[in-house]
């Protein structure tokens, strides 16, 4: 094992043990998880160092919920190599073309101040608020004029106040002086709330090794990406997933059926905002283990789903929910996704400047939605551990931005690490699955937890394809839910 590559783990291991802490993990388990040398996505951020530290997270939290019925933490292993692959490709369509889901316009466009705007337009109704805040036309070479007349300050502000997605390019150093970025960097990276009263004291159910999650049911309301991706965790280890849309919702390029992020899933069409949709929905919370969102701060507020109405209709329920900016500060209810956040906290600029590029540059990996996606699955894991040892209920909070400041504190990349080589055949598992758009090959999963693995029971559900109940028998684990 050589020396860089000994740097590289060991920057790992400090991140996961970041991580560990943050999640409130037993001490024992902060040491334990074994990191394999590996691969790494190229550039001057630990983006792979973050991601299989996450990877790390969700396994220590599976082998803590294990130990609540068994007396003892399975082993975990994290290959870094393969760590890396889940940061940067999805499965491999066998025989048909995939497509995209980006949208053309969605890019950086040039401002007059010689700074830029990215702007997020995936969505039919980001584009279309973009288009009018800009009073340009839905298409490349019309934003590129718009936004050249305005600064990045104007356009960002225009784009964002008219309903759209966008950010302003700035430094790192802008961004650790602006009021948002301040306030993200002062947030604890999970922000964790317990309260007693859970009611699982004495219940029948306890994790089974094989399948820890099994009857376990996650209620899933998230889009792209880190929600989607922690409750497809939460889906690989056996729990039951039932994602709530709103009636004709399609994620991009989600026409033609379910994809990777509603793998293990089942997916509903449920209207919340009238009495019969909200009705349903509390019914099915009232039912639940778990759940998971990211809507915008005080959008279930707004629909009347406050955390009082959610919380008297599931006391025991374990709440995980994200957003894009924090949890405080002048931003903490906008709008924002991955490639947002890397230009307003100046990932992108800086890779351009030391790229000497023309232009803004990402990260190789969306690795801010990665990493806390893999985190939303490891609090809500950890979330049941401390249920059925303490019989509490706990919310969970976690933000995008203040991964990103992770990623920063993490310094520079040893430089030494090998680079992650050009797709292989030993990165996917042996199979060809079945999938609603066609046939696959999976990537085998990075994670090892000891007799605990990690597969899914049903391809990704088209949307909206579901009926809105829950099809496991309800658990004695739900004590005064049930």
């Amino acid at each position: 094992m050589g020396d860089a590559q000994t740097a590289g783990t060991a920057l790992t291991r400090r991140l996961y043990e970041s991580m560990w802490a943050a999640l409130g993990g037993p001490g024992d388990l902060a040491s334990s998880v074994d990191f394999a040398d590996g691969e790494v996505l190229p550039g001057p951020f630990a983006v792979s160092h973050v991601g299989a530290a996450s990877f790390g997270a969700v396994g220590a939290a599976v082998a803590d919920l294990v130990s609540t019925a068994t007396g003892r933490a399975p082993a975990v292993r994290v290959d870094r190599t393969l760590a890396s692959v889940w940061l940067a490709y999805w499965s491999e369509p066998v025989g048909w073309d995939r497509g995209t889901p980006w949208h053309g316009v969605s890019t950086d466009y040039a401002a007059a101040d010689g700074r830029w705007v990215r702007l997020q337009a995936n969505y039919d109704h980001l584009r279309r608020a973009a288009a009018e805040a800009l009073g340009a036309a839905e298409d490349r070479e019309a934003f590129a004029r718009a936004i050249a007349a305005m600064t990045a300050d104007e356009a960002e502000h225009a784009i964002v106040t008219g309903g759209g997605a966008a950010a302003a390019s700035r430094t790192m150093d802008e961004w650790a002086a602006h009021p948002q970025g301040r306030a993200a960097a002062a947030e604890p990276l999970i922000d964790t709330v317990f309260g007693e009263g859970a009611s699982s004291s004495g219940s029948s159910w306890a994790p089974t090794p094989e399948r820890p999650l099994a009857g376990i049911r996650v209620l899933d309301l998230t889009r792209v990406l880190a929600g989607p991706v922690g409750t497809r965790t939460l889906a690989g280890y056996g729990a039951e997933v039932l994602r709530i849309d709103p009636p004709g919702f399609l994620e991009p390029g989600g026409s033609n059926g379910g994809g990777d992020l509603t793998l293990g899933k089942r997916c509903v069409y449920l209207d919340l905002s009238t009495p019969a949709g909200r009705d349903t929905f509390l019914t099915l919370l009232s039912q639940a283990d778990v759940l998971v969102h990211g809507l915008r701060p005080g959008a279930l507020d707004g629909l009347g789903l406050g955390a009082d109405p959610r919380r008297a209709a599931a006391p025991s329920v374990i709440e995980v929910t994200l957003n894009a900016y924090g949890w405080t500060g002048p931003w903490q209810g906008r709008r924002g996704f991955d490639t947002l956040v890397q230009t307003s906290s100046g990932l992108s600029t800086e890779l351009m400047r030391r790229g000497g590029l023309p232009g803004p540059r990402l990260l190789p990996s969306q690795v801010l939605d990665f990493a806390t996606g893999y985190l939303v699955a490891a609090a809500a894991i950890r979330g049941l551990a401390e249920r059925a040892r303490h019989g509490r209920w706990s919310s969970w909070r976690l933000a995008l931005a203040r991964t990103g400041a992770l990623l920063r504190e993490a310094g520079e990349a040893p430089d030494d690490d090998p680079a992650l080589g050009s797709p292989a055949d030993h990165w996917y598992e042996g199979r060809v699955y079945n999938f609603p758009k066609g046939p696959v090959r999976r990537l085998a999963w990075p994670t090892t937890v000891s007799r605990s693995p990690l597969f899914w029971e049903r391809a990704g559900d088209p949307y909206g394809t579901a009926t809105p109940v829950w099809a496991t028998f309800p658990l004695a684990a739900r004590g005064a839910l049930g």
